[in-house]
């Protein structure tokens, strides 16, 4: 596999998602989703990994061509594959719950690579990023709306 131009790409993300025991309903329907968006050019995934946490908390990775059955998934990854570490995986597993799963996807924002590479052409580098999740979202509106009702 060929490493891209690093100029030329755009920001880096990762996420991992836990399917907790005995709620992994594994549908078809994320990677269908997941495909759309790596046809469509908004990303490219970059590496995949399946972790499992067992009871007693022991972590087993696997890469997406070791799982039987992901046979769609192994055609999305683009051409940097195996970017996380060993140390890495540890360090996202211990968020886990024993006795679940999850997926990981690294994936490059293709869809910002023109802007990233602008940027760095004018001398401009990225100094910070973040992320808001959902969950974060919805607890803020919940909050205002509470203070809201406290006033009428």
């Amino acid at each position: 596999m060929s490493v891209p131009d690093i100029d030329e790409m755009g920001p880096v993300d990762f996420v991992v998602l836990e399917f907790p025991a005995g709620h992994q309903h594994f549908t078809g329907e994320v990677i269908e989703e997941l495909a759309q968006l790596v046809e469509s050019g908004t990303v490219r995934l970059l590496d995949m990994l399946i972790l499992a946490k067992d009871d007693d908390g022991k972590i087993e990775a696997m890469e997406i061509d070791e799982v039987p059955g992901l046979d769609e998934m192994r055609g999305l990854e683009g051409q940097v594959a195996e970017i996380l570490a060993e140390d890495d995986v540890v360090n996202l597993a211990a968020a886990m719950e024993p006795g679940s799963v999850a997926g990981v996807l690294v994936w490059e924002n293709a869809w910002a690579a023109p802007f990233g590479s602008a940027a760095r052409r004018a001398g401009g580098q990225l100094i910070a990023t973040g992320r808001i999740t959902i969950q974060a979202i919805a607890a803020q509106i919940e909050a205002e709306e509470a203070t809201a009702n406290q006033g009428a």
